[in-house]
């Protein structure tokens, strides 16, 4: 069986030529998703399509970006039909992996996700590093300066303050303080690692 799945994203398109698409390629059942960004995670016609579709089906779009958030969505999506032995077809770009050219599309579609996810981790690796190396601070800011983590250091040593107090005038949670203190500050690391 062919069952079709049909989404716009705004009230203002329309679905007809969707539907005309889907309903010439033979499908005898077609789900349609009105008002629904692509990028929406919850699509509850797209969900019940596949939930109709059994061992043998083929679920049948108009576009791929008709189906996929992003492309690797898309493969997630078809590599789970795959699985279930169900076949897959886009009427625009020509894909159908109920042929071994399809397949093979996919598949190349796949490896092209899996390298470009590579490439943005590769990336952000490089970045970070470069600006460990210039000395940027990554991560959360802090939220007690190294001059007020030393006032407090020698606040609790002199036993005139109570660490909830100190917290209270460096104004955060004394969770906050007392990860700091344990973590300590970039002088005590430099003097530690002196030799």
């Amino acid at each position: 069986m062919l069952i079709g799945y049909a989404r716009i994203s705004t009230d203002e398109q329309n679905l007809g030529m969707q539907l005309d698409a889907l309903r010439a390629a033979g499908c005898e059942r077609i789900f349609c998703d009105e008002g629904i960004s692509g990028a929406a995670t919850e699509r509850r016609e797209l969900n019940r399509a596949l939930r109709a579709l059994a061992p043998g089906d083929v679920l049948v779009v108009w576009k791929l970006d008709r189906l996929g958030r992003s492309l690797a969505h898309l493969i997630q999506v078809i590599t789970r039909l795959e699985a279930e032995e169900i076949g897959f077809r886009s009427l625009s770009e020509a894909i159908d992996t109920t042929t071994a050219s399809g397949r093979l599309l996919f598949h190349i579609m796949g490896a092209i996700a899996e390298f470009e996810r590579s490439l943005i981790s590769e990336r952000t690796r490089a970045g970070m590093a470069a600006a460990k190396a210039r000395g940027q601070h990554l991560g959360r800011e802090q939220k007690i300066t190294d001059a007020e983590l030393e006032w407090a250091k020698r606040t609790l040593e002199l036993g005139r303050m109570s660490p909830w107090e100190i917290a209270r005038m460096l104004r955060v949670a004394p969770i906050t303080l007392s990860r700091s203190l344990r973590r300590g500050s970039p002088t005590d690391e430099r003097t530690s690692d002196a030799p």
